[in-house]
């Protein structure tokens, strides 16, 4: 049912202001032009559970304990710049809604499009959502911007705009943010004056030079060679998600992590087998020459606050930084299990679709271990394959795919973890029951595919289920209206889907990917009435937070 058409009188007239930068709306996307008609949904903030971000902060010493709210502070920039990104202005926006549920919901989604629902609107007059965010002209065509001879245009960390004369122009991050980029880099430069830890110190300290000059470089090396650190931040212009356009530019977001020792402890052994496991990928040699970086490792963490791009719409409950191909290869990557999001996404939301849709005789198969252990390897498998092209080593994957980049390798790394956790498992690295791998995976596609398919992780999602259903990997007995893994398939599946995007990935394949997101990345009735069944149930799709200070009982430090 479509909101009251009030409302697009209204918020036409605020969206010609919704886009304008902090410190200079005059540098800001055009959006002026009459938004197109399309469908409009109704707001629906009940479809999130709430859970509270909390953690055990007396294992800190006092110093890290008054560090996190400095931290935290500087996260809420990241929060500030990010709507910019996804939105523009929201203040005026949400001065004149009245409607409680248009304003939660907007707030949850950054912006009026549901991220869950393929970013369609919630609210008359504002169009579809531009593909490339607020990072481009609303006006800019492709064409424009690829015979456009400007410096920078394809770099992670700047905005592309039009100058006086309608051409465009492109601005580095720290030149549109001055005014909340020094004011976060002094946050970090004054929690580095409290770590005990020399490695976080540095960090800090070349994170916070980092954010007035765009090279992150320095301090992601830097972030890979912390190994004893209690304490941890993630933060600044990371993932480009956002940016469906191209996939170029680099969206502000904030994580403040506590580690938890112990678990990581456990897991620091997995990364040892890295090369072992990219000389076993089942593909020519030529796709898996390359090594992966030495120094990546496997911890566990409890996440005590999200702002920004990964705050937006679903939540993310792992981590694979840096995105920096050239540190990737001199030093892997770091994985990150945020372990109290994702015990709550696996309580409030696995189990009740395993009770809906797994096979009764499969559901004692889904467990919070398989659980953690893929969405470990997933981001693990973000290490292995290809980071340039074959052909080209001089270019790399990201560049030739472009704004398909993301999807396939979200999609890669789904089907590549499952990939290590059997090597691994016959070696009896990785314990209990291979099947518990397999029927959590399942379940864990209709718990991801829920988010919708527009997003780099949805269409990967949806890859993975349409070939592995037509695999017959997975099967649908119509009777009881439940889903179930064939053992004797899902290998075969595996080893087929894994070849296929390494193998577009190693070519720069730009059309064969786009032919393959095409055809594979879509919800179809079927499934969107199995899906449906979920809502009807009232299990929710995803969670937002109770987090900050207060619920941490730091407000005194």
């Amino acid at each position: 049912m479509k909101l009251k058409s009030l409302l697009f009188f209204l918020l036409t007239a605020l969206l010609v202001s919704c886009t304008s930068n902090v410190n200079a709306p005059e540098e800001a996307a055009d959006t002026t032009d009459t938004a197109e008609a399309v469908e409009v949904i109704d707001p629906n903030p009940d479809k999130y559970t709430s859970f509270r971000l909390t953690a055990d902060v007396d294992q800190l010493s006092d110093n890290y304990k008054q560090m996190i709210p400095i931290l935290i502070e500087a996260s809420k920039i990241m929060d500030e710049l990010f709507w910019y990104e996804a939105y523009g202005e929201k203040e005026e926006f949400l001065a004149d809604v009245t409607d409680e549920r248009i304003k939660k919901h907007f707030n949850i989604n950054y912006g009026p499009w549901d991220r869950l629902e393929d970013n369609a609107p919630f609210v008359e007059g504002v169009g579809a959502k531009p593909a490339g965010a607020n990072f481009y002209p609303k006006d800019m065509t492709k064409e424009e911007f690829e015979a456009a001879n400007l410096e920078g245009k394809e770099s992670l960390y700047t905005f592309i705009r039009r100058d006086d004369n309608g051409n465009l122009k492109a601005i580095p991050y720290r030149e549109m943010f001055p005014e909340q980029v020094k004011k976060a880099s002094g946050l970090l430069k004054q929690a580095a004056e409290l770590a005990d830890e020399p490695g976080l110190k540095k960090y800090l300290e070349l994170r916070s030079e980092a954010l007035l000059t765009d090279e992150y470089q320095p301090s992601d090396m830097a972030w890979m060679d912390m190994k004893d650190n209690p304490l941890d931040v993630v933060i600044g212009p990371i993932e480009t998600y956002e940016d469906q356009l191209y996939g170029y530019k680099a969206a502000h977001e904030a994580y403040v992590l506590i580690k938890d020792m112990a678990w990581s402890e456990r897991l620091a052994k997995y990364a040892d087998f890295l090369p072992e496991l990219q000389r076993g990928l089942p593909v020519p040699d030529e796709y898996k020459a390359e090594n992966p970086g030495t120094d990546s490792d496997l911890n566990a963490y409890d996440v005590v606050y999200y702002a920004g791009d990964c705050n937006a719409g679903s939540k993310t409950i792992a981590i694979n930084l840096p995105n920096d191909e050239e540190v990737q290869k001199a030093k892997g990557s770091r994985r990150l299990q945020l372990k109290n999001a994702m015990r709550a996404k696996f309580d409030k939301i696995m189990l009740p679709i395993n009770d809906v849709l797994i096979a009764e005789d499969q559901r004692k198969h889904v467990t919070f271990d398989a659980f953690f252990s893929n969405t470990m390897f997933h981001e693990v498998a973000h290490g292995l394959g290809i980071k340039n092209l074959v052909k080209d080593e001089n270019t790399t994957v990201r560049q030739a795919l472009k704004e398909h980049a993301s999807a396939l390798e979200e999609g890669k790394a789904d089907i590549l973890g499952l990939y290590m956790i059997k090597q691994l498992h016959a070696k009896g690295e990785v314990e209990g029951d291979l099947k518990d791998y397999y029927v959590t995976f399942m379940a864990g596609i209709f718990r991801s595919v829920r988010f919708g398919a527009s997003s780099a992780h949805g269409k990967a999602n949806m890859i993975r289920f349409n070939f592995f259903k037509e695999y017959g990997a997975f099967e649908f007995d119509e009777a009881t209206g439940t889903y179930s893994v064939n053992f004797d398939k899902i290998e075969d599946a595996m080893q087929a889907l894994s070849n296929k995007i390494l193998t577009l990935q190693g070519d720069g394949d730009y059309d064969g990917v786009a032919k393959l997101v095409a055809e594979k990345a879509l919800i179809n009735d079927a499934l969107q009435k199995d899906l449906d069944r979920l809502a009807d149930a009232n299990i929710p799709v995803d969670i937002v937070f109770e987090q900050g200070v207060n619920v941490l009982g730091l407000e005194t430090m």
